[in-house]
């Protein structure tokens, strides 16, 4: 588990833990990341992920990794080991505290039981869209159920019928027995049990046709592992009560504390899980896995390392009031992670040719080049130099704008780690586009600045005869407004149409082949680059994580 990165930082959750400790409530801090299995994990669950086994660490406690798996039709065991995937990947480790809320069903049937047998539950028969209707309005109250007041002892005949398989789906449930008056809807008889038949549980297989709702459920698995804090974001807040009612009511070793805090909404992207099984699913993004999703998966291919998300989410701190976190904060976090890290290299994106004139054609020669110029102890490379190199087009104008500092005709620029060169002409093709610069290089200049003048510029370069062609995947935000769908208006109208641009060829250093997908760079000059899961040794691919600065706050779009 990381390291506790800041002994001094507090929040409303750790005030109330300690205060709970100052009172002897409890002597161990006990938490829980409870995901479903019917999905991928995104950055909002990071946050989650980080405050429980945060909290577990910096409390000397536990935290338990359990899935809420009761609604097996949309679950599988594809999701349970993508999400250990995930949390294991942010650096988080539950040791053998994994459980399944399916580890429960038998003492939760029991559970129910009692509840029955105190007259606080009852089998009822009215279907799903007369439970609705019964239940009422935030301004009216609801119903009673006719069959509220069944005899406990032929709700429990027809519940235990209701596990044997005797009734179909939607015919019977069972109900808490709370309050049809109350003015919060969740606690107007909820619905603890459902019939599915038909369905093959991913650990139960079809031992079950009788499934328990999930806010019956989660107080009760909290209840049943010793949880202390059950933290949870704010949409669960009126679920309180009735979270508090299920373990106030059975036969439960203790009865944990729910706390709310609020969920991450990040700019320029969506955390809904429904919208982003959209964008999936009609092909809007290549998968769960792309690179400009707030998934984890599609973070950690996007270069996110796990320190800098981890970092993120102590940044943005935990709170009771919802807001919307800058896009910039989270991408400020990997570039620092990566500015410490990532090895430097020489890439050329939009390769223009660039042929020496004065340098020979049969001595092409190994310059050093360091691997971090503000880490020593990350080492040099040796990167080839001959006479025939790429550039970036964007570093030369024939007819240079004002304030352009590379290279030009008749102008001089440093080449990286190598000579201050003079562009003398210029090969056009038919169109007039231009195809190739001659120059000259002032041989004395390797290592030291020239005699008697000033060079400002600074442009990268590889040598043509040894670089090695890429493609190079210029990834953005996926959106292009900070709220997409705001006002209520499909949020697929504000997909940012140059959230992808792939690049090809691109010439890199040829050090570069010898790399795995999952190896960060940054590309000199332009931003900071991991190797796809694509990636090939004859073939390279790199997805950009971040550029170097922050273009949109530069274009006053953030």
């Amino acid at each position: 588990m990381p390291k506790k990165e800041d002994p001094k930082k507090t929040n409303f959750i750790r005030q109330i833990i300690d205060e709970d400790l100052a009172h002897g409530r409890h002597v161990r801090i006990a938490t829980r990341f409870p995901p479903e299995p019917n999905g991928y994990l995104h950055i909002g669950h990071a946050k989650s992920i980080v405050l429980n086994f945060g909290v577990a660490r910096d409390y000397q406690g536990t935290c338990n990794l359990r899935f809420d798996d009761t609604n097996p039709h949309k679950e599988s065991q594809e999701y349970v080991e993508v999400i250990e995937e995930d949390v294991r990947w942010l650096g988080y480790d539950w040791g053998e505290r994994l459980y399944f809320a399916s580890d429960y069903f038998e003492q939760l049937y029991g559970f129910a039981v009692e509840l029955i047998e105190q007259g606080l539950a009852y089998i009822c028969e009215l279907d799903a869209e007369q439970i609705r209707e019964y239940r009422g309005t935030l301004t009216e109250p609801g119903r009673e159920s006719p069959y509220r007041n069944r005899p406990p002892a032929e709700s429990l005949d027809l519940f235990a019928r209701m596990r044997a398989g005797a009734f179909p789906d939607g015919t019977l449930t069972l109900r808490a027995r709370i309050d049809m008056a109350s003015p919060n809807l969740n606690l107007r008889d909820p619905v603890l049990y459902r019939i599915r038949h038909g369905v093959i549980h991913h650990r139960t297989g079809d031992e079950w046709c009788l499934y328990p709702t999930y806010d019956y459920t989660h107080p009760l698995s909290d209840a049943l592992e010793g949880i202390t804090h059950s933290l949870c974001t704010l949409e669960f807040e009126d679920h309180r009560p009735l979270y508090d009612w299920v373990v106030g009511n059975v036969s439960v070793p203790c009865r944990p504390r729910q706390i709310e805090f609020s969920r991450l909404n990040l700019e320029y992207t969506v955390m809904s899980k429904r919208r982003l099984t959209q964008l999936v699913d009609e092909g809007l993004v290549t998968g769960w896995d792309d690179p400009r999703m707030p998934s984890l998966a599609g973070l950690r291919r996007r270069g996110y390392t796990p320190e800098a998300i981890r970092t993120f989410c102590e940044r943005i701190g935990v709170t009771k009031a919802d807001n919307l976190v800058e896009m910039a904060m989270l991408e400020s976090a990997i570039r620092e992670d990566l500015d410490r890290k990532a090895h430097r290299a020489m890439a050329v994106l939009r390769p223009l040719r660039l042929v020496i004139e004065n340098y020979p054609e049969d001595r092409p020669e190994a310059l050093i080049a360091s691997n971090h110029p503000k880490d020593e102890t990350q080492g040099a490379r040796l990167v080839p130099f001959s006479r025939e190199l790429y550039i970036d087009r964007n570093d030369f104008m024939e007819e240079p704008i004002k304030g352009f500092k590379r290279l030009t005709l008749s102008g001089e620029v440093r080449l990286r780690h190598a000579y201050v060169i003079r562009c003398v002409g210029v090969v056009k093709d038919r169109t007039g586009e231009i195809i190739e610069l001659r120059c000259t290089h002032d041989p004395d200049t390797l290592g030291k600045n020239p005699e008697g003048r000033k060079v400002k510029g600074v442009i990268h370069w590889v040598s043509a005869s040894h670089a090695v062609a890429a493609e190079i995947r210029l990834y953005d935000r996926l959106f292009s407004v900070p709220e997409p769908g705001a006002g209520g208006q499909d949020f697929r109208t504000d997909l940012n149409p140059d959230s992808l641009h792939t690049l090809t060829p691109c010439f890199l250093e040829p050090g570069l082949t010898k790399i795995a997908p999952g190896d960060r760079f940054q590309f000199e000059r332009e931003g900071y680059f991991v190797a796809d899961k694509d990636s090939r040794p004859e073939k390279p691919v790199f997805n950009r994580t971040v550029t170097l600065r922050d273009a949109w706050a530069r274009q006053g779009k953030s």
